[in-house]
């Protein structure tokens, strides 16, 4: 019998890092997730998904926030149901940024910074930043729906040297070679 595939259903993006020492602010990365049109895969995204929200009907959701890196494991970790996402979506795009609130940070002055992108058990990306070590944000991965309706997952760190106001209005703009 030959099987085939929906493509990827629904995925965990997780961030960790670990705490500031102390008398130092603390350090704060977020998710930040954003569905795009077919209409429109590479303009603004429909809407974002980030430390406070959740996608309107939701398929994007936070369900770890963390804003100093204290814990055990993974500190922020988002839930992206693709295969319930609507048809007009042909591409998610997941990111990470750092709070700028107590002065400029780029991921070297984070301590110890991961992601890791999985599908149940299976790892699709882990990374530690280090090949964007100067940027303040960073797109993490991006999801794009194929003609038959699945989903396939594309791996890449891309660096942005913009704050979170400004990240989420060119993490889905086309990268240049």
């Amino acid at each position: 019998m030959a099987g085939f595939s929906k493509g990827i259903r629904k995925v965990e993006v997780a961030l960790k890092w670990d705490p500031s020492p102390a008398g130092r602010p603390p350090t704060d990365l977020d998710i930040v997730a954003g569905p795009y049109e077919s209409g429109d895969p590479y303009g603004a995204p429909a809407y974002l998904v980030h430390f406070d929200s959740r996608s309107p009907d939701g398929t994007i959701f936070l369900n770890r926030d963390s804003t100093d890196g204290k814990g055990f494991g993974w500190d922020e970790v988002m839930t992206i149901e693709l295969d319930r996402l609507d048809g007009r979506y042909t591409r998610v795009v997941a990111g990470a940024v750092i709070q700028q609130g107590a002065g400029r940070r780029t991921f070297s002055d984070v301590l110890n910074p991961a992601l890791r992108i999985r599908e149940g058990y299976t790892v699709l990306a882990e990374d530690d930043f280090g090949s964007v070590a100067g940027a303040t944000a960073a797109t993490i991965g991006e999801f794009l729906r194929d003609e038959s309706g699945g989903w396939t997952f594309h791996a890449g760190v891309h660096g942005y040297d913009e704050d979170p106001a400004a990240f989420p209005r060119v993490m889905g703009s086309r990268r240049r070679s």
